[in-house]
């Protein structure tokens, strides 16, 4: 039986159409928000998020679908005039250094396999501030307001800070892990609110005050108290 050579989606080297398509910042942009989206989005909730205006991004997002790095889905239910389309990355696009595609598989198993368990809320929390120290040793410099939005930003969360003399209130633009929270909203959230809570603790200059998550119905963000040492 001949061995089948064909390269995986990760092992094919971006073509140079894709490299050139790519290579403009304002694309780079958009095709990054789609990577890190959980579903296909619209041009308007695109241009929102990036701050551009749908005219502009409607073009770049003709040029990706030619060199084959991205889907798109007609959505026709509850709109008004033409369909609407939603955008997302190709099967075959580069991964460019975005998270391999098993990682939402797992973590949509993992939780499945603690929700059939009835893992405790507490226990995701304890989870999450063990992740959450780790990640305060990485991020010693500036305030604790300051570090924490950095971190939060890296993961995703697009923090948006408001600082007073007595702390800040971050509220998070966007949610990465908003899928899996929806379907299983008090492990999920436990496990931000952990790692926080890890953060903080960790570094020694900040606490939680308050942390409001989906349960709330309000924007999701954090409110936290500066400690002086």
């Amino acid at each position: 039986m001949a061995n089948d050579t064909t390269p995986s989606p990760a092992d094919r080297v971006p073509s140079r159409d894709v490299l050139k398509a790519l290579g403009d910042n304002t694309r780079y942009a958009i095709y990054l928000e789609l990577a890190r989206a959980p579903s296909p989005l619209a041009t308007a909730q695109i241009a929102d998020t990036l701050g551009l205006h749908a005219n502009t991004v409607r073009p770049h997002l003709d040029r990706m679908r030619e060199v084959g790095l991205l889907e798109v889905v007609t959505d026709t239910q509850g709109a008004v005039g033409r369909p609407q389309h939603r955008y997302s990355l190709a099967a075959d696009a580069p991964s460019l250094g975005f998270e391999p595609p098993a990682f939402p598989v797992l973590a949509r198993m993992l939780l499945r396999m603690a929700g059939s368990a009835q893992v405790p809320a507490a226990e995701a929390v304890e989870a999450g501030r063990e992740q959450g120290a780790t990640a305060a040793r990485r991020r010693s410099l500036g305030t604790c307001a300051e570090a924490l939005t950095q971190e939060l930003a890296a993961l995703g969360f697009d923090p948006e800070s408001v600082v007073d003399e007595d702390g800040a209130t971050i509220a998070f633009t966007r949610c990465p892990f908003r899928e899996l929270a929806e379907a299983n909203p008090d492990l999920v959230c436990s496990l931000h609110r952990g790692l926080v809570e890890g953060f903080l603790d960790e570094r020694g200059d900040g606490e939680v005050r308050a942390f409001r998550d989906l349960a709330d119905r309000t924007p999701c963000q954090v409110e936290i108290a500066s400690v002086r040492r």
